[in-house]
């Protein structure tokens, strides 16, 4: 899960520091980053102009400099509207005359608009105020990163980043702030916040077992067991409502969790062996331990077959309260805890299939390795429509529907299809489209009978597009939303109702104390042996910039089980008595370990010792220069 850049204005508007236009009470303030250098931010400037007329005195409009990278103008400019501002206080006429001159400048036009200005000559006399505005720059460059700006220009609309079109009509609108923009501002706000995914699952379960345990419960429970089904012609497919969640929509999940799977491994943090190497031992670790945990617990009898509840972690919990720790988790750390929840995913998913799965029927088994035939012969052919893949898919889960195999499967096996191709040619395709817009301008000069771009360069403009970003990473980005935010809420909601009771204990206290213990201590020590026997052997490294004791915090917080250990058990235990108690110890085991895991990560004590302590060993075990690499030194501490 990636982590969101910063959307908010880092250093507030300063009147006495800050280039204002406008009245200092105005309820609107527009900043923007921007850069002589950048043809769009003087594509922007007559914009800005527009809204100042049209607004009046309720808009004030800041600008600070992003330099652009790659010309040799962008700082020479910028410095010399910052010694304008020191020598004369003439920043705005000096502004906008290198606006209406760039973005390409010829030799000499800087002396030329300083001459225009009557600046004094940048020479020893004034180097105090040259070396002023070198370093103003670089504050509002810094502040541009600080804010999340990386490209230019960036507005900021009353200290929030604004991401629609820069147009006069669709700034207006967000700076009026019409219904419309402040739902899409505060839908951004709550995925953009951390804990957010987490947050939703977590209130989507406590609804399910406040309506489980309502006088609405047998309603609530009932109605998830209605019969839904498609007819296709004279043929009928039907499945109750909860299956249609369990087996239907939580394919969008493992088709999620295939296609993270397979950027990890192709371009991830995973894609290197000694990157790998950690996160993949301690998942398998994390594993092997909380199943043998509920072995030992219950060695025999039908309760048996719940071996594999215990070996999920649950990455929407485990990541939010990663994220309410802040800067007490490493980066590092989340990065090691999140590439082990992948491996993770992927191994349970492969444990659901082969033994949680039903009678196999051979006829649809044949037709579902067909169907992943001939995915596999559309991505060998280089076929990038989404398509033939999204129908070929639909078919396959039939298939693994009707062969016993478990129809979620085909998310996986669809995400191992979907195509990825080489990195694009960005300079070749920036200049394609330069070409296109160029000459649809060119086109469109005279305005006669015109109200857009033609339909050929939007659609040229659109192959460019697409050809920037693979289909993998764009299928990703299109689903993983709709994964976290409505698939997984809604299998919350639909398996997280049970009746609280005491009853529930009955005749099921070793079932429980198996899942707890698999989850409570099973994942930590597994992970954390796992781990440490892969440094000690030489298979991996463990970054310097964490301790031990944070890797067992990771560690425990992998024992939040919940969703992958929900759906196991829906599968593990026919018998409602036995789900509901497995329910119960799943929830407790999440609560106790989320507790436990976030306590170890928030101490600070003899966290800075050890690192330092490790940080001695690894440069007294490093060999000379030119000289293989120790065992030791590798290992990382």
């Amino acid at each position: 899960m990636a982590y969101a850049r910063s959307s908010r204005l880092d250093r507030p508007v300063d009147i006495g520091r800050d280039h204002v236009l406008g009245a200092p009470t105005a309820d609107i303030t527009l900043v923007e980053y921007g850069s002589y250098a950048c043809p769009y931010c003087h594509a922007a400037h007559d914009v800005i102009a527009k809204l100042r007329d049209r607004f009046g005195d309720r808009m004030r409009y800041v600008f600070r400099h992003l330099p652009i990278a790659g010309s040799e103008d962008a700082e020479p400019a910028a410095v010399l509207a910052e010694f304008a501002s020191e020598t004369s206080g003439k920043f705005w006429p000096v502004h906008d005359a290198l606006m209406r001159r760039g973005p390409t400048f010829a030799p000499g036009d800087f002396e030329r608009i300083a001459a225009a200005f009557d600046l004094p000559p940048r020479d020893e006399a004034h180097a105090p105020a040259i070396r002023a505005a070198e370093r103003r720059v670089r504050e509002d460059a810094e502040s541009a990163r600080r804010s999340g700006a990386l490209v230019t220009p960036t507005f900021f609309i009353n200290n929030r980043r604004y991401e629609g079109p820069w147009d006069e009509n669709a700034l207006a609108e967000a700076m009026l702030g019409s219904l419309g923009h402040r739902i899409q501002t505060a839908t951004l706000d709550f995925v953009r916040w951390g804990p957010s995914a987490g947050f939703l699952l977590l209130l989507m379960s406590v609804l399910a077992i406040a309506l489980t345990n309502s006088p609405a419960g047998p309603a609530f429970e009932s109605w998830w067991r209605t019969p839904l089904d498609i007819h296709f012609g004279g043929e009928a497919f039907g499945l109750p409502l909860l299956d249609w969640v369990n087996d239907g929509l939580l394919t969008i999940f493992f088709l999620v969790v295939g296609l993270e799977i397979k950027r990890e491994f192709t371009v991830g943090r995973l894609a290197s062996r000694r990157a790998a190497a950690l996160p993949i031992a301690a998942a398998i670790g994390g594993m092997i331990a909380p199943a043998l945990i509920y072995l030992a617990v219950i060695p025999a009898g039908p309760m048996l077959h719940g071996w594999g509840v215990p070996i999920a972690t649950d990455t929407a919990f485990a990541v939010a309260l990663i994220a309410l720790l802040g800067d007490r988790v490493p980066v590092e750390l989340r990065v090691f805890l999140t590439a082990a929840v992948v491996v993770d995913d992927l191994v349970a998913i492969a444990i659901l299939a082969l033994f949680y799965s039903g009678d196999i029927d051979t006829g649809y088994l044949v037709a579902a390795a067909l169907v992943t035939g001939l995915l596999a012969v559309l991505n060998q052919s280089g076929i990038y429509r989404a398509l033939p893949y999204a129908v070929l898919g639909v078919v396959l889960w039939a298939c693994l529907h009707h062969a016993g195999l478990h129809p979620t499967l085909a998310g996986v096996i669809l995400a191992v299809a979907t195509p990825t191709r080489p990195p694009a040619n960005l300079y070749a395709l920036t200049a394609q489209a330069e070409m296109v817009v160029r000459a649809e301008m060119r086109s469109a000069g005279d305005g006669v009978l015109r109200h857009g771009p033609s339909e050929p360069a939007l659609r040229a403009l659109d192959v460019i597009h697409d050809r920037i970003e693979s289909p993998a990473n764009k299928l990703l980005r299109s689903v993983e939303p709709w994964s976290s935010y409505v698939v997984l809420p809604v299998f919350a909601l639909a398996n997280a109702g049970v009746v609280l009771s005491f009853d529930v204990i009955e005749g099921h206290a070793r079932l429980m104390l198996a899942i707890v213990l698999g989850l409570v201590l099973g994942k930590p020590i597994g992970i954390f042996l796992a781990a440490s026997l892969a440094v000690r052997l030489g298979i991996a490294v463990k970054p310097a910039e964490y301790a031990w004791r944070q890797l067992l915090g990771a560690g425990t917080l992998a024992g939040i089980g919940f969703t992958m250990s929900l759906f196991i058990a829906s599968h593990a235990f026919p018998s409602d008595a036995d789900f509901a108690a497995a329910k119960i110890s799943i929830f407790l085991a999440s609560l106790v370990a989320g507790s436990l895991g976030a306590l170890i990560l928030w101490s600070r004590a003899d966290l800075d010792k050890e690192l330092t302590v490790t940080s001695r060993l690894r440069r007294t075990a490093a060999p000379p220069s030119g000289s293989p690499a120790g065992s030791f030194g590798d290992q990382g501490g």
